[in-house]
């Protein structure tokens, strides 16, 4: 017997997006209301109320009412206060004007601490999340267009809601176990001399690492499953080389295929229809990296099927790991939107601008990179249906990792490969990760990271993490340290940074020996952070959740969301602020602190709840051990396979013996 409940309820026509796995759900009737509105009962008596002609769905929220979900986007956990729109989006800035990201997880939890229910919106089109912004006290869903499926879930608590959600759209992605060290990135490492200094730099200071990532720079013109043979020469040897130090060489693929005649990828796309056309039947040309591209059908099966099989060019060399990136898609521009601009900006040439003139220059300029329209000029022929792009917007990045996904179950079947992507959507999670794009090095990022992640968490993407030290801007030696703090606690573990920016490997620093303890307790911390992420997979759970998912009638505890619960044992608060030597912290229960300075260098001391200032210095990370709970540590090493899962030291605090469950296997 479930502990929890789903009603289906099926508006217009919607598409098969994909999203849905649980077979047998049969939609449910509804009934117009007095006003017109279709109304479907809740928790909380207050019906939600479905209207066709406005195209909308609205509920009045009662004023203790928290709001949980939509995975990824800029704010707080608790969503109320502000509009949120589901609209896969190429957006590097992630302020808290923004509206939306890179991802599209339409899952909302409503709560009041004793009732909750959740709904979840499968719809592949942009979607206009209202919660509190317009009206305080109005939940408003806006629709382009009234053809989707809409899932109710009835439950007691939300974690019941979020195994609800699961249940309907599948068990989350699984990465190998090495996928659990630490990474180390940057857009910029061209050559493979450039990537055997990084690693030389880990390893002379004995600083684990089990990733280096490759960006851009590793193809050839930037083409996808291409090697430049000139900088990565007899590039099997080289993967090899790197996994004899045990190091897995991870790739960045993109969403566009560059237009070159003598390119197989192209011309295979060309030859078997695999690219996206638009009204009149020609290929969409768009441009990203390489220049001119097509993007491929990822909606159409047989185009997911080709794409898929590509990477067993770089898994046949050894690789073992991707990410796919600039897949909302991205578009600097298409070819006949440049024309237009072009044809508008020569009607302005020799005219005299004043301020009207020049704004509308500059937004002419503006107008050229992922406009909306141009998102409109382009068709997918989604196995025999052809639906324009917009309508499907949210699914490409999707399709895209859902077409690698089956590839590496096909072609690489007793293996499991690290898969990660930029854009996304409910359904996704079970092929792969995400990571939460191109942020920047600032402290308010750090804090975005902590947010972010239970929100992920409740739509199923449970490996997933933010660019540590962040991507844009120039990062510090403190802001780094502090991110480490957090992100030695995520899935996804990687150092990443941008072109022209400082440069932030670790060993770049003064006080590199902090550095090394803190990666070093990351890898001590591995079983414990394995065992609760496949407990979490396993059974359709939580790895980090907010606290008011568990202490639900604490008002302190429910309003608190820079601390953050991590597995079921243990408790972060992590310092987010510039030169902050401590911060006060919020127990709802009794816990023992455990102050790490390394994985062998620890205070612990027992708090009872309530209010406390905890010093915190800058090479100090706090962990809160919760009461009937024990912390697995084993000691460090230079790689996660070399770790040692059976002969553990463990950490508890008023726990009987055997309350902890490790779980480990061949990953």
């Amino acid at each position: 017997m479930e502990d929890y409940q789903i009603r289906k309820f099926t508006i217009g026509k919607p598409l098969n997006t994909g999203a849905v796995v649980m077979e047998g759900l049969v939609s449910e009737d509804f009934k117009a209301d007095e006003k017109g509105c279709f109304s479907i009962n809740t928790a909380f008596g207050e019906s939600l109320c479905i209207d066709l002609t406005s195209k909308e769905i609205s509920f009045n929220m009662p004023e203790d009412l928290y709001v949980y979900g939509l995975g990824e986007t800029i704010r707080g956990i608790n969503k109320r206060g502000w509009q949120y729109f589901s609209n896969n989006s190429d957006e590097p800035h992630h302020e808290e004007a923004k509206r939306s990201l890179y991802a599209a997880h339409n899952f909302l939890i409503l709560d009041d601490g004793k009732k909750c229910f959740g709904l979840f919106i499968d719809h592949p089109g942009k979607v206009d999340f209202d919660i509190g912004y317009t009206d305080p006290d109005l939940l408003t869903i806006r629709f382009e267009d009234m053809d989707f499926d809409l899932y109710i879930f009835d439950g007691k608590e939300p974690a019941e809601l979020v195994k609800g959600l699961r249940g309907l759209t599948g068990r989350s992605y699984i990465p190998p176990k090495w996928a659990f060290g630490y990474g180390q990135s940057r857009w910029g490492y061209k050559t493979a001399d450039e990537l055997r200094a990084v690693a030389k730099g880990y390893k002379e200071l004995g600083i684990p690492i089990d990733m280096i990532y490759m960006d851009i720079d590793y193809m050839q013109d930037f083409k996808d499953f291409t090697v430049n043979p000139e900088r990565f020469p007899d590039f099997p040897a080289f993967v090899q080389e790197m996994k004899d130090q045990g190091i897995h060489l991870v790739p960045i693929i993109d969403a566009g295929v560059k237009m070159e005649e003598g390119y197989d990828v192209y011309e295979e796309g060309v030859k078997n229809d695999f690219f996206c056309k638009k009204e009149d039947g020609t290929n969409l040309v768009a441009a990203v990296w390489p220049g001119k591209v097509h993007f491929p059908d990822f909606l159409n099966s047989k185009a997911r099927e080709w794409f898929g099989d590509k990477y067993k060019v770089l898994t046949d060399a050894g690789i073992e790991g991707f990410w796919n990136d600039m897949n909302e898609p991205a578009i600097f521009y298409t070819e006949d939107h440049l024309k237009e601009v072009f044809a508008e900006i020569k009607n302005l040439e020799n005219k005299e601008l004043d301020i009207w003139g020049f704004f509308q220059f500059r937004g002419l300029i503006e107008t050229i990179a992922n406009n909306p329209e141009d998102y409109k000029r382009f068709y997918h022929d989604f196995d025999g249906v052809k639906v324009r792009h917009d309508k499907v917007h949210n699914l490409y990045g999707f399709y895209m990792t859902r077409a690698a996904g089956e590839a590496f179950e096909r072609n690489n079947k007793d293996k499991r490969i690290l898969m990660f992507s930029r854009a996304s959507y409910i359904g996704m999670h079970r092929y792969g990760g995400v990571w939460t794009g191109d942020n920047m090095s600032w402290w308010s990022h750090i804090l975005l990271n902590i947010w972010q992640m239970p929100s992920l968490n409740m739509t199923g993407f449970l490996y997933s993490g933010a660019d540590t030290g962040g991507f844009g801007c120039d990062t510090t030696e403190d802001l780094l340290m502090r991110w480490i703090q957090v992100s030695m606690f995520t899935p996804l573990f990687r150092n990443h940074s941008a072109l022209g920016t400082r440069e932030q490997e670790l060993y770049r620093f003064k006080d590199m020996n902090s550095f090394k303890n803190m990666i070093e307790l990351r890898y001590a911390l591995i079983p414990y952070i394995y065992s609760e992420f496949m407990k979490a997979a396993l059974n359709d759970g939580m790895y980090i959740k907010p606290l008011s998912f568990e202490y639900r009638t604490d008002k302190r505890a429910r309003e608190t969301e820079d601390q953050i619960l991590v597995g079921d044992s243990i408790m972060i608060a992590p310092v987010y602020q510039q030169n902050k030597t401590g911060r006060y912290v919020y127990l709802p229960e009794d816990m023992k602190l455990l102050r790490f300075r390394s994985y062998n260098d620890f205070d612990e001391e027992e708090l009872p709840a309530g209010d406390h200032y905890i010093n915190a210095n800058l090479n100090e990370v706090l962990v809160f051990l919760r009461p009937g709970h024990i912390l697995p540590l084993t000691t460090p090493a230079q790689n996660v396979a070399a770790l040692n899962f059976r002969d553990l030291s463990y950490i508890g605090y008023k726990a009987a013996p055997g309350s902890f469950t490790l779980y480990t296997d061949e990953g």
